[in-house]
């Protein structure tokens, strides 16, 4: 009986096809591309109607699925799942839009979900492997913490984060920096395109490749994104069919303040998603083409525009960072942006993705407004998103559907940016065990020659 293999091609060459675990398991393609699939799947009929009312575990199997044919058994699959998915994306109404909140993990990010889910898929695909791997990543803020949290303690597999000296939060740093084990981190005198241009070099470093078996968990490798899109399809799913949730343990908001709207059914959401190396932007276009009732992308940024420029002129030209309040935004030459070029033109982009950025000030002013109005907490990224709606729909560019953001990370994780402008923010209790850890790194300058003597 032949099985159906999902096959992975590099965005720069379409001509050599690999499978998942190849794919995931060495990151980069050998020729510096990012390995996208031969096809994105539809779903199901019966999984398309049902997205509003399935159980998100049962929606996280229906997605991934089909991208691991052939290589990661149903049974095998389900166990994955379930050990992953310990909390969901709950969809909460704030003033006249919903929010997806991506941060009830053990982190408090969005980057919990992929981060979990690769863990636990290169521990079953390397089962037997006596070689050791060692996994390099790149963090801006967020990535680096869920990635040390999803892989801490697996046996066989050791983890070095890089992260931009100085531009990240002292809790950012101490989740990627205090745990210890098989988790190292170094902190790079540089931006976080400086870190992501030496994890690249490494991974392509022929000598450093002869003495271990190297991967990444970047969102550069397909197998962190894949399971992403799981929650914007059951985003809109809940929307689409006029559902909102409850709030959940760590939902940022002073009690008594629960507005009573929910989506109006049957209209297909626009979704805001903050945005800097737009991996995240690229597993919800991934879930809009398998058919979750999604109508357009926002691409909110903050002033590291190069995505919103390239919609509007359609000519790319990535820049220098520069440092902000959103700093896991921070990103001027984002690198999903060559998997979202090798699926859509740019014509095709600027159908379904509305490009806007937001300055510092209109950051602060949002996180003040917004609370004052409803008694919730923003961080300074989910405000680009927030903002990024509001001016949209100044243009009249959002006039269709309901509007919804991807709040990516809990308030408390930046407030230093926070509390001096609305007061203290609810510590959720995973952030609360997170600040007792010690940080302890290595710093070095943003030299390759640097990168490969610390490993």
């Amino acid at each position: 009986m032949l099985v159906y293999c999902m096959y992975y091609y590099s965005t720069r060459n379409n001509n050599s096809r690999v499978n998942f675990t190849a794919a995931a398991l060495s990151g980069l393609a050998p020729d510096g591309g990012l390995f996208v699939p031969e096809e994105i799947p539809l779903y199901p009929a019966h999984v398309r109607s049902s997205l509003g009312s399935m159980d998100f575990r049962d929606i996280a199997i229906e997605t991934i699925k089909p991208y691991l044919q052939g290589e990661i058994p149903d049974n095998a699959l389900a166990d994955i799942v379930q050990s992953v998915f310990t909390f969901t994306a709950p969809l909460v109404p704030v003033a006249d839009r919903f929010t997806a909140e991506l941060f009830h993990g053990p982190t408090a990010a969005f980057k919990d979900f992929g981060a979990r889910f690769m863990a636990r898929a290169f521990s079953y695909l390397r089962r037997g492997e006596d070689r050791p791997l060692r996994i390099l990543v790149a963090t801006s803020g967020d990535t680096g913490g869920a990635v040390a949290d999803g892989f801490y303690d697996v046996p066989g597999i050791f983890v070095t984060v890089l992260y931009p000296k100085g531009r990240v939060s002292p809790l950012q740093e101490r989740q990627i920096a205090g745990l210890g084990k098989n988790i190292s981190a170094i902190a790079v005198e540089g931006s976080f395109d400086d870190c992501q241009r030496l994890v690249k070099a490494a991974l392509a470093d022929e000598g450093l490749k002869k003495q271990t078996a190297l991967s990444s968990a970047n969102s550069i490798n397909i197998s962190r994104l894949i399971p992403q899109a799981v929650y914007y399809s059951a985003a809109a799913g809940r929307a689409f069919a006029g559902r909102a949730d409850p709030d959940g343990e760590a939902t940022p908001r002073i009690k008594g303040k629960m507005p009573n709207n929910v989506p109006k059914a049957g209209l297909p959401v626009t979704l805001c998603v903050p945005s800097g190396n737009f991996g995240n932007l690229t597993a919800g276009l991934y879930a809009m083409k398998m058919g979750a009732p999604i109508y357009k992308f926002a691409a909110a940024t903050n002033i590291n525009k190069t995505v919103p420029d390239f919609l509007n002129s359609g000519e790319y030209l990535a820049q220098i960072s520069q440092a902000t309040i959103s700093n896991a935004m921070d990103v001027g030459a984002p690198s999903n942006f060559e998997r979202m070029a090798a699926h859509f033109s740019w014509e095709e982009m600027k159908k379904i993705i509305l490009g806007v950025s937001v300055t510092d000030d209109e950051t602060r002013q949002t996180i003040i407004n917004v609370f004052e109005q409803s008694g919730y907490f923003l961080d300074p990224h989910s405000a680009v998103g927030w903002k990024g709606i509001d001016k949209l729909r100044a243009e009249n560019k959002i006039n269709e559907g309901t509007a919804g953001i991807l709040c990516t990370a809990h308030p408390a994780k930046f407030s230093e940016v926070v509390e001096p402008l609305v007061g203290a923010v609810p510590v959720p209790s995973s952030l609360s065990r997170a600040m007792e850890r010690t940080v302890n790194s290595k710093t070095i300058p943003a030299d390759v020659s640097a990168l490969l003597e610390a490993l």
